[in-house]
């Protein structure tokens, strides 16, 4: 389902939905991993996150505001904290995954995926945005910004 050219893709169920977004960096996976474990950063490079706040590491509270939706605090539990390899945090809706899996070319390929969802999803689910744009723009802008990093190492 994930495809290597930095375009999102989406699968619906009825009780759930999982976006998918994937992208070749050419950059070394801790290059990677400082970007998305400094949550005060984030702003600097990534044109979807108005801010974190917080410690992006195991069993820490995070606050996240996108410009997905501005008005809302999304409040997440880092859950998985594997470092330069995995990431995930999420609440109770949801959860996204990061994860960094080096290449033998030195490039690195980013997977990102975010299943949200429950026993009254369908309820709601119109009222969510799409993911798609979104991510494409995140793994986009992580690209730029590690390659810009790698490159000046």
């Amino acid at each position: 389902m994930t495809k290597l050219n930095g375009k999102a893709t989406t699968t619906k169920k009825l009780f759930s939905r999982e976006t998918f977004v994937s992208i070749d960096i050419q950059a070394d996976p801790k290059t990677i991993w400082g970007l998305l474990t400094h949550a005060k950063d984030y702003p600097n490079w990534n044109s979807t996150i108005i801010s974190i706040d917080g410690k992006i590491a195991l069993g820490e509270k995070i606050q996240l505001k996108s410009y997905l939706d501005p008005k809302r605090v999304f409040k997440l539990s880092v859950s998985v904290f594997e470092p330069e390899k995995r990431l995930v945090w999420g609440d109770a809706m949801g959860k996204r995954e990061y994860k960094l899996t080096p290449n033998l070319n030195g490039q690195t390929n980013f997977v990102m995926s975010e299943k949200i969802g429950g026993p009254l999803f369908p309820l709601f689910s119109k009222m969510i945005p799409p993911f798609d744009e979104s991510f494409e723009k995140f793994s986009n802008d992580l690209k730029k910004e590690a390659e810009k990093k790698q490159s000046s190492k």
